[in-house]
């Protein structure tokens, strides 16, 4: 191997949510959700520090938001949301079919289901061999204009995570 992936020991994930949707791109499918979390697990078994940055675009896309007559921001948050619903999902199979011990980090304020987002904390949890599960992105609406998926993959980039690898697509400067 090139010295340079011998020195990685931290990488970050960015999964689209359509990919745990399956054949159909919608919803979530068992089959979806075991095959990228064997991968994950593959790598934590060769003794990488994994962060995984989810989508949610199997659930709910923020462009719909003219679809149902609501405001932009509202359906931005909907979006948000359908994240942490596929972290949890992602979380569930890592730990009990992988036995690989997670957390799922969010700006979204919801302490019964995943952990606030501490940059200090997300690192901890990377070095005790966890893999962090990013959702939620920021707690910032589109109105910034930079999309969920970045934002999160900034965020994670901060944690010294050393490759990143985009399972996404539909991904650009600001995604539907």
């Amino acid at each position: 191997m090139p010295a340079s992936v011998d020195k990685i020991k931290r990488v970050m994930l960015k999964l689209s949510g359509e990919m745990l949707g399956g054949e159909e791109k919608n919803g979530l499918s068992t089959a979806a959700l075991e095959l990228v979390a064997g991968e994950i697990a593959d790598l934590h078994g060769n003794g990488f520090e994994v962060g995984v940055v989810i989508g949610g675009g199997n659930i709910f896309r923020g462009s719909l938001a003219d679809d149902f007559g609501m405001e932009r921001s509202a359906a931005d948050y909907m979006g948000m949301l359908a994240t942490c619903i596929n972290g949890l999902a992602l979380q569930a199979v890592l730990e009990n079919r992988f036995k690989i011990r997670t957390r799922v980090m969010t700006a979204v304020h919801m302490p019964e289901l995943a952990e606030p987002y501490i940059r200090r904390k997300a690192i901890k949890h990377l070095e005790r061999g966890r893999v962090v599960i990013f959702a939620g992105g920021t707690g910032n609406n589109h109105r910034g204009r930079i999309d969920n998926h970045m934002r999160s993959s900034c965020q994670s980039r901060r944690q010294g995570l050393g490759a990143i690898g985009d399972r996404s697509h539909r991904i650009g400067g600001g995604s539907d």
